[in-house]
């Protein structure tokens, strides 16, 4: 009699496999998101990078998404023969890459503007740019009231 284990209710029996389970399902649930999370975030990582960090990560570069932003280097912009690409230097404070960019530039791109670029570094040396964003302030100035153009196009859009 001493040996006796007491009777569980059908509560108590019921609470014990509602624990039980739960415990289970949240470590399933633990283990799924730690192999999701391990396995697929490094092949959707994109790198933010300037010159500098571009050319000091050396056989890290090669391969990865990076977005390279800079400054587009004076004089460095030339356009490609019979294609709509570009090719222009990017710099910052200590280093210069040079990017070709397949894409028809945005209509803000020149000499001096920042410049966000997407792409891959390539073994040649160069940036191969999949994307080209340009960097502006978001100051709005209103045009020069003094250009005829402007004067007709108010006139012509007055009482709308």
């Amino acid at each position: 009699m001493a040996n006796m284990k007491p009777e569980l209710s059908a509560s108590d029996v019921m609470r014990r496999r509602t624990r039980r389970f739960v415990i289970l399902a949240l470590a399933v649930a633990a283990l799924a998101f730690l192999a999701l999370a391990a396995g697929g975030i490094n092949d959707n990582l994109v790198y933010y990078w300037t010159p500098t960090d571009l050319r000091a990560a050396g056989n890290k570069a090669y391969g990865a998404t990076i977005r390279l932003g800079g400054m587009v280097a004076a004089g460095s912009i030339r356009h490609r023969a019979g294609t709509t690409g570009v090719e222009f230097d990017v710099k910052d404070a200590h280093a210069v890459v040079h990017v070709k960019s397949s894409g028809v530039p945005p209509q803000m791109f020149r000499d001096g503007i920042g410049v966000v670029v997407e792409g891959t570094m390539t073994r040649g040396g160069s940036f191969e740019c999949h994307r080209l964003m340009v960097s502006h302030n978001n100051e709005y100035r209103a045009p020069d009231t003094e250009h005829p153009d402007i004067e007709k196009l108010m006139r012509t859009t007055e009482g709308l």
